[in-house]
């Protein structure tokens, strides 16, 4: 989903990184999961640790919003390119699409795994008595991992919705300007703490919550749940307005420090508030408690976002081959990945292997599955261009020169 031409000098090979980063996690975050010591997954194993659970919670707490931080960047960096009819084009094209027409493949293949399991616990032959499937309406459709893309749909309307009327009323520039003024004044060390509030309410505000799990995943049905939208919604907002103020992300690189040391302290101090790592399945009760873990949290996931984001700028603004290829697959290998965890997670159940050994052989069996059918089915066919918006051709050996004869 880069939206970035890969020659120009000014294209920030260091979020483009992170971005793919983000999206790879995603792999080891859904792999972890059957080896947590609290079963919350389809196919539990017995080999688990507490590490597997901190493992979850680590990645959990900063992967989608630092993806939806470089999406807004990224979504006004290309809207200011090429316009607003193109940007729609562009967005409905290799966001929307792909959502529609790739959920009718990647959900019959989940399920398919889900049956194929039962068959196994069945003595080889599928159940009929199982309960029936329950309706699929508005609030109950599984959008599965699918959930990001119309995140980002909802948030590209907004961002449209919202822009518009500036757009005609602010002529002279003066909201422009003074949106620049107040986006210098928010980056600096109190950033995680600012953007922390709304969601440190909304988390608070949310029934039933469970701390460990943080952000509530909207992953099912079309309205998402207010805590994922004030995350979600306000990583854009800021990835918006730091691509108005391109200067102040050398700000944000030269706190590396500063960031990743109240990531590292909150983020520790939510796991212990959350009950990790041998999470709860039950919901904080208690207001006070709850409001303190609301805030931590909140705290957590902005500073770690930030932290990584500094991280990237600083140690990976240069240009990589390899990190390139990565970001370039990442959302294919996203796109297909749940269905080949589930398969993986299911084959290794009786493994004799530690719970790490498992999860290395998953996550590596199916970044090489996904990387070996992005090279032959995507990245040179029309898929390429329909997810990535360029299909780069096969390379042709050179033909030799023909020698003139003397």
């Amino acid at each position: 989903m880069s939206t970035t031409d890969p020659d120009r000098p000014d294209r920030l090979h260091g979020l483009d990184a992170l971005r793919g980063g983000a999206l790879l996690l995603g792999v080891v975050l859904h792999a972890s999961m059957s080896y947590m010591p609290t079963p919350i997954w389809l196919f539990p194993d017995d080999q688990t640790s507490p590490a597997a659970a901190g493992l979850f919670f680590a990645i959990h707490l900063f992967r989608m919003t630092s993806f939806f931080l470089i999406a807004g960047l990224f979504a006004h960096l290309m809207l200011g390119r090429r316009g607003t009819w193109a940007f729609i084009r562009d967005r409905l094209s290799r966001i929307a699409g792909p959502l529609a027409g790739l959920w009718w493949v990647v959900f019959p293949a989940v399920i398919a795994v889900i049956v194929w399991k039962a068959a196994i616990d069945n003595g080889g032959t599928i159940p009929t008595d199982g309960p029936p499937p329950p309706p699929l309406t508005l609030e109950t459709f599984p959008l599965l991992h699918l959930w990001f893309l119309w995140v980002l749909l909802i948030l590209y309307a907004v961002f449209l919705l919202v822009r518009a009327p500036f757009g005609i009323l602010d002529r002279n520039g003066a909201v422009g300007r003074l949106a620049d003024r107040l986006t210098g004044g928010l980056i600096g060390p109190w950033t995680p703490a600012l953007m922390a509030a709304p969601l440190a309410l909304a988390l608070w505000l949310t029934p039933d919550w469970i701390p460990f799990f943080g952000i509530p995943t909207p992953d099912k049905g079309f309205v998402p749940n207010p805590a994922a939208l004030t995350a979600f919604g306000s990583a854009f907002g800021l990835g918006v307005l730091l691509d108005r103020r391109r200067d102040l992300l050398g700000r944000i690189e030269r706190l590396w420090p500063v960031l990743s040391v109240v990531a590292l302290s909150a983020g520790a101090a939510a796991l212990v508030l959350s009950g990790g790592p041998v999470p709860p399945l039950t919901p904080m009760i208690d207001p006070q408690l709850k409001a303190a873990t609301a805030a931590v949290y909140a705290l957590a996931v902005f500073a770690s976002t930030l932290a990584v984001a500094a991280l990237s700028l600083r140690f990976l603004s240069g240009y990589s081959a390899v990190r390139r290829y990565l970001a370039d697959a990442s959302y294919w290998i996203y796109v297909v990945h749940l269905p080949l965890v589930m398969v993986g997670q299911v084959l290794l159940l009786d493994a004799p292997l530690p719970w790490w050994g498992k999860l290395a052989a998953i996550v590596g069996g199916v970044m090489a599955a996904a990387l070996v059918s992005y090279e032959l089915l995507v990245r040179h066919t029309f898929i390429g261009r329909w997810l990535n918006g360029r299909r780069v051709p096969w390379r042709r050996a050179a033909r030799p020169v023909p020698v003139p004869a003397e």
